[in-house]
């Protein structure tokens, strides 16, 4: 029996739910990059990101090409800048809504 479509979407966002992932596809939008410039960029283990690479890579969301001894990647498809400008816009409204907060508990504490 085919996946339903919902758990499809869950395994994707399981697959997104990595700090190392997240970086590297907001740096990948910025055009290819060789895995030299992904490390000084994201600063953890290279074991640690060939892991999180193999897994964006396994997933089909990004691609790597060889030449000599150097792997670039690059996004897949271009839905990936949607999909983290999306996020961003998300992240804002539920940010400014704690920030509001925030302040709510700041402004009831100073009345004590």
């Amino acid at each position: 029996m085919p996946m339903p479509l919902y758990e499809a979407k869950a395994q994707f966002f399981r697959m997104l739910g990595h700090p190392v992932r997240i970086r590297v596809l907001e740096l990948l939008q910025e055009g290819p990059k060789p895995v030299r410039d992904l490390l000084a960029a994201i600063e953890v283990e290279p074991s640690s990101l060939s892991q999180q690479l193999a897994v964006l890579r396994r997933s089909g969301i990004v691609k790597a090409t060889r030449t000599g001894s150097t792997v670039v990647y690059e996004p897949a498809c271009g839905d990936v800048a949607e999909l983290l400008a999306a996020a961003r816009r998300i992240l804002s409204v539920l940010l400014a809504g704690q920030q509001d907060l925030l302040d709510e508990l700041r402004h009831t504490e100073g009345a004590r």
